[in-house]
């Protein structure tokens, strides 16, 4: 057998005999207290970002760029593995996560700026992307590094699930909508692997974040205020 999968069925058997007990009040059903939307990215792990070690607790999307939009026949709307837990779990609490260095965002600042080719799967994402990108990449700065355009368009791409998620009539209009970033690359601070908060309901600057959250104010920061 593959030894990467010898490794993670080791592994498994650990998180096994720990967590057994764990499952007793959820077997059945669930009831998560937030959803979370999430980039695929290898770095960046949904639950222990949060340290959170309960079954039940959050329900967890991944897919690269930490989209919201699902395209189908009758236009964009807003995916469906974002939405269940918001229309069937009683969950009130959605989170987009983006991330620092995103390579689906630096993906679609290439497409946009010079054009890219990828497998048909890839394009997919990108071309969703895309429509909600364009816009911000016409906002930025000159004179930017790429490095730091993306991560300028990470917290745009974030602000802009999270004003999808506000604009859908399917998203009731007691959730609570947040938008952060994950940073791993010393980009809002020294400390790698917290969460920044960049957008509450919508509002995105900071100074009236702060002063309506001060609970965590601390933690509410952008590197882009466009």
């Amino acid at each position: 057998m593959n030894q990467t999968v010898v490794e993670l069925l080791a592994g498994n058997a650990d998180h096994a005999a720990t967590f057994d007990s764990r499952f007793d009040d959820v077997q059945n059903a669930q009831f998560p207290d937030a959803v979370t939307v999430c980039c695929s990215d290898s770095r960046v792990l949904q639950d222990r970002m949060w340290s959170n070690d309960d079954p039940g607790h959050l329900f967890t999307c991944g897919n690269i760029g930490n989209r919201v939009v699902q395209r189908t026949d009758a236009g964009e709307v807003v995916s469906g593995d974002v939405l269940y837990p918001l229309a069937h779990t009683g969950t009130e609490t959605a989170v987009v996560v983006g991330h620092t260095g995103c390579g689906a965002v630096t993906a679609t600042y290439q497409d946009i700026t010079d054009g890219l080719s990828e497998p048909p799967g890839i394009e997919h994402c990108i071309e969703t992307l895309r429509p909600h990108l364009e816009p911000g990449v016409e906002l930025l700065p000159d004179g930017l590094s790429d490095a730091t355009a993306v991560n300028h368009l990470v917290e745009y791409n974030v602000d802009r699930q999270v004003e999808f998620l506000r604009g859908s009539d399917d998203i009731d209009d007691g959730v609570t909508l947040v938008g952060a970033v994950y940073d791993f690359q010393d980009v809002y601070g020294d400390t790698r692997g917290t969460v920044h908060v960049i957008n509450v309901d919508g509002e995105t600057d900071v100074e009236t974040l702060r002063g309506e959250h001060e609970e965590i104010a601390d933690r509410i920061d952008r590197c882009w205020e466009y």
